[in-house]
């Protein structure tokens, strides 16, 4: 290598962000707002690009249609906790405390959720990321794997029904509550939906 040349490691670990990266950010991030207040009907590319202050060609550009770009801000993972390590009788907990963390960190899913309830889109997508992501989960601790359909749904109910009333509605008394406090009462009943043996 000639003396006084640039690394090329060096280089590539030091070269600032994309602008094409800064300008998906910025859509994805107009678009969830816009979703989460309009509903996906009434939401428009140009509203979002708007949002977003950039032009409209952009978006279409980046996402192809407004169902393309709907799929790419609907796209959550829930970072679910690997639970091998978690003794049985905490699993429940460990997923209430996991997913109240992840919701006071992420307004993604605050802004589907309230996409979900107007929209069948949203409720499609949601339904869909639950499924493909607690399941597994349910499949794992439950005692009888065909039951991890219901015992899935049981705990995505629980979930999301905090969640709408901590972060959407804003129930004084759900919102009072503390972290602590909602998996002490929450942890049992995701416990009980998951390893019970029956109801």
């Amino acid at each position: 290598m000639n003396e006084g040349a640039p690394d090329p490691v060096t280089e590539t670990a030091a070269a600032p962000p994309r602008r094409s990266d800064a300008t998906r950010g910025a859509i994805l991030a107009a678009a969830r707002e816009r979703f989460a207040a309009d509903g996906y009907e009434r939401a428009t590319i140009r509203a979002i690009a708007r949002d977003a202050r950039i032009d409209p060609s952009m978006v279409m550009r980046y996402y192809g249609n407004k169902e393309g770009l709907f799929a790419a801000a609907s796209a959550i993972d829930l970072r679910l906790p690997d639970l091998t390590a978690v003794a049985r009788e905490d699993v429940g907990r460990t997923l209430v405390t996991h997913f109240l963390d992840v919701w006071e960190k992420d307004e993604v899913l605050t802004a589907m959720l309230r996409v979900g309830i107007t929209n069948p889109a949203g409720a499609e997508r949601m339904q869909g990321i639950f499924r493909d992501q607690l399941l597994p989960v349910a499949r794992r601790v439950c005692p009888d794997p065909a039951a991890a359909p219901q015992r899935a749904g049981l705990c995505a109910s629980q979930i999301l029904g905090m969640a709408l009333a901590r972060y959407v509605l804003r129930f004084p008394p759900a919102v009072a509550l503390s972290d602590k406090e909602m998996a002490d009462w929450l942890g049992p009943t995701v416990q009980r939906y998951l390893t019970a043996e029956r109801p």
